[in-house]
């Protein structure tokens, strides 16, 4: 258990708010490219509780400014997009990608009223289907070289999905290894040849056991939590018979995106982006270690189950997220269908819109989420103490060098494991059509 106090410090996102604060000094994922795909690339973004608008200008630039005119407060959503900005229709006013009033037409001849006039701006830039924006104070810090950002376009496919939640109780169940064996159980097992684009439906390493079979089989992993310079790596080792270990890593990126491999050939990268303190969004990209992926396969899949323009899934609160108990008895452990991203939408909202941490009791295999509260508490303790460079690849780190990270699963010898995973991440590295060496 933890006090409200600690909880609100953790979850609050506004600007001022602790964690809000420590969120601000990384990259975060504001909307798809995709968004901006039609014939007017102009979409509203609420991010981290502040409404913004984002945009392409008459040259293809990126611009991300505030959401409401600083005139009367007209929505900017609605300007016109012309002379490489948004022009408001209320009065006229102009402002540039910079956020800059540019003309205020309706003014007196010759009025500078305009050079005093700002909106809210950020940086903004593209990384294989995701915008990117920085809401924190100076320059932005640089990306990593990790493979989804390093990866070709082609083998990267990205997409989001709206959850009622709070950002943090969304991200932990990405750090929780054991939920795999209960929430995502299936009562039968699938043709891995049919599981494209879906996480846990492929065989396990390089056998023919079934993911699914082999989480079902060995629900008590042995969890073990290692610092690194991005976050934390987390191994699930899931103890077999005749000698033998299952071996998954995963990762937590600092400070709320995840890193897991989805089959042998996919790992998903994938952050919990705040709204507000109530909703996220969470942006995955899929990346490829083989072929180019089938972005219209995987569009259509994720299509079925959400809805557009939001991204908000179909099955909901509001319906029982599909919940049909004679499934449940059969074939899934929810009976709410063969999405697993169902299955965490359910388990994260059906906390409540911001988890009580005060009420909740963390068993050992919790010790992910554990780890990671400190890495939190500790950067929002450095950041009310002004030291910035001590936030995980802040300061001096260099950041640009961080590659990787690993993520995949393999059997192995229980004596060998550790090496066993490091071969098998080295061997899929080596047979990849792009350069993706460490």
């Amino acid at each position: 258990m933890i006090s409200q106090e600690l909880n609100d410090q953790l979850t609050r996102v506004g600007k001022g708010q602790p964690a809000g604060e420590v969120l601000r000094r990384y990259w975060q994922p504001a909307a798809l490219s995709d968004e901006l795909a039609g014939p007017r690339p102009v979409v509203p973004v609420t991010l981290l509780g502040e409404q913004l608008v984002l945009f392409r200008d008459n040259e293809g630039a990126l611009g991300l400014i505030g959401r409401h005119c600083p005139h009367r407060g007209a929505d900017l959503c609605y300007g016109r997009r012309e002379d490489n900005g948004l022009r408001c229709p209320f009065h006229g006013w102009h402002f540039d990608r910079t956020g800059q009033c540019v003309e205020q037409p309706g003014e007196p001849e010759g009025s500078r009223m305009h050079e005093q006039i700002r909106t809210a701006a950020y940086p903004v830039v593209e990384r294989n289907g995701i915008v990117f924006a920085y809401l924190g104070p100076g320059d932005p810090p640089p990306f990593p070289n990790f493979d989804c950002f390093r990866a070709p376009g082609s083998h990267v496919f990205a997409f989001k999905g709206l959850w009622e939640c709070n950002w943090l109780q969304a991200m932990e169940v990405g750090i929780d290894p054991a939920h795999a064996s209960f929430l995502h159980r299936f009562l039968q097992d699938e043709d891995p040849k049919d599981s494209y684009g879906k996480q846990f439906r492929d065989s396990a390493a390089d056998t023919n056991i079934p993911m699914t079979k082999l989480l079902r089989d060995y629900p008590r992993p042995d969890i073990r939590v290692d610092e690194t310079d991005f976050g934390l790596r987390l191994t699930a080792l899931r103890h077999m018979e005749n000698g033998l270990t299952h071996v998954r890593v995963t990762n937590q990126i600092f400070p709320q995106a995840i890193c897991i491999p989805m089959s042998r050939e996919m790992t998903i990268t994938q952050w919990h982006v705040p709204v507000d303190d109530e909703t996220c969004y969470w942006y995955s990209m899929f990346t490829s270690f083989t072929q180019p992926v089938n972005k219209e396969l995987m569009r259509a899949q994720r299509l079925k189950e959400h809805r557009l323009p939001d991204y908000a899934p179909l099955k909901n609160k509001r319906n029982d997220y599909g919940y049909d108990p004679e499934e449940q008895a059969r074939e899934t452990y929810t009976g709410m269908g063969l999405d697993i991203n169902v299955h965490d939408q359910w388990a994260v909202e059906s906390m409540g819109r911001i988890q009580d941490r005060t009420q909740e009791h963390l068993g050992k295999t919790d010790v992910g989420i554990v780890r990671y509260r400190r890495m939190l508490r500790a950067a929002i303790a450095a950041l009310e103490a002004g030291d910035e460079t001590a936030l995980p690849m802040r300061g001096d780190a260099d950041v640009e060098s961080l590659s990787g990270p690993l993520s995949n699963d393999a059997i192995a010898d229980s004596a060998d494991w550790e090496a066993a995973s490091l071969r098998a991440d080295g061997d899929r590295r080596a047979a990849c059509p792009w350069d993706a060496a460490l």
